[in-house]
């Protein structure tokens, strides 16, 4: 096999697949604007640019068969708007033109499950099939922006994609908190009430592995959702509660006037400067009273994907977000988890994990809970 471009590698999800692809022993390259310590340790090979720079893409390119596209701008501020659509769409674009013209064989593009998953009706559960969310999330640009990279990529000539679409990202290794920072405020106890939706959430290892499924026997022209558990947020925060021994918050208010109070607030933290944010913003609120909920049935089927039990996930991002900022002890070393163990050794031999050990995980899954 050729070499391997990832995008986006020193991203959260992205420090979990070049370790995964690294064991598998692929011979990576990392586009990416600097390199750091942690590309360096994992002795990935660096091409330093930007994906807006179609010289520095084509020169990334160079030798390439596969690509991982996972570069992007995580944010719910909506003066980001411009940018996560210049990122997420023209990058994208010029990634796969680039892509084609060097003759790349495939590509993966990681998008979200709110393309899709998101509603105010607790009952929906939403598949690959169902619409794009345009109406709910035309306020949220980050979604919207991810919705035209889904359409462009899906509808992409000549290069093979394929798209999974992660739900919200835990697990341990989120330097940036761009997935668990709402964990970290729970255990600081800065959520003062239980939001009225509901969330389905994936540890960043399985999505990762996921992706490489998805390189391997992804069909072309599809998309994955990858989610392990549809919570209610009250169910959520008793889970997280049970696990690090944090009280949950209790506190219930209307929509409306979670909405009003958060944007009034907001409003006096920016009153301090324009970097001042308020610990929840009204764009979380907003999206906390909705249901993302999405059923990733054609990922088990199709590429044989088994997430791990989520309770598993909620110890390891408590137990990383202590250690990290909050003075902790560190987290013993894990064995690799079935999923991780199939995906590094589909290198050597692909295969569909056996029925009898995705059913001894779902065992040890039940007996947790």
């Amino acid at each position: 096999m050729g070499r391997i471009l990832v995008t986006g590698g020193t991203g959260f999800l992205g420090r979990h697949l070049l370790q995964l692809l690294v064991k598998r022993g692929e011979r990576v390259r990392v586009l990416s604007r600097a390199g750091t310590p942690e590309l360096d340790e994992l002795g990935v090979e660096v091409r330093t640019g930007s994906l807006l720079d179609g010289e520095a893409l084509a020169a990334a390119l160079e030798g390439v068969d596969r690509v991982y596209h996972l570069a992007g701008l995580v944010s719910r501020d909506p003066d980001a708007a411009a940018e996560m659509y210049r990122v997420h769409v023209d990058g994208t674009r010029l990634l796969l033109d680039r892509a084609a013209a060097a003759r790349v064989k495939r590509v993966v593009v990681a998008s979200t499950s709110g393309t899709v998953a998101v509603s105010r009706d607790p009952d929906v559960i939403a598949d690959e099939e169902s619409p794009y969310a345009y109406e709910l999330v035309r306020r949220w640009p980050y979604y919207l922006s991810k919705i035209y990279q889904e359409k462009l990529a899906l509808s992409f000539e000549g290069v093979e994609v394929v798209c999974i679409n992660p739900s919200l990202l835990l697990g341990p290794g989120d330097t940036r908190l761009s997935s668990t920072g709402d964990v970290l405020k729970f255990l600081k106890r800065q959520i003062p009430v239980v939001p009225s939706g509901g969330l389905s959430f994936v540890d960043a290892r399985d999505a990762a592995a996921g992706a490489i499924l998805a390189m391997e026997q992804g069909k072309p022209r599809s998309r994955y959702l990858l989610g392990a558990p549809n919570w209610t947020m009250q169910e959520f925060f008793h889970r997280l509660s049970r696990a690090s021994g944090v009280a949950p918050p209790v506190a219930r208010i209307p929509d409306a006037a979670a909405r009003l109070g958060a944007r009034i607030v907001d409003g006096i933290y920016r009153l301090g400067g324009p970097e001042r944010r308020a610990p929840v913003d009204p764009v979380s609120v907003e999206m906390a009273q909705h249901f993302w909920y999405c059923d990733s049935t054609r990922a088990r089927t199709e590429l044989g994907w088994e997430p791990r039990d989520p309770m598993e996930t909620l110890d390891d991002t408590i137990a990383w977000l202590r250690e990290r900022f909050l003075g902790g002890a560190p987290p013993p070393q894990k064995a690799p988890t079935f999923l991780e163990t199939l995906v590094t050794r589909l290198a050597d031999e692909p295969q569909a994990p056996p029925a009898p050990a995705r059913q001894a995980r779902k065992k040890r899954a039940a007996a947790r809970r």
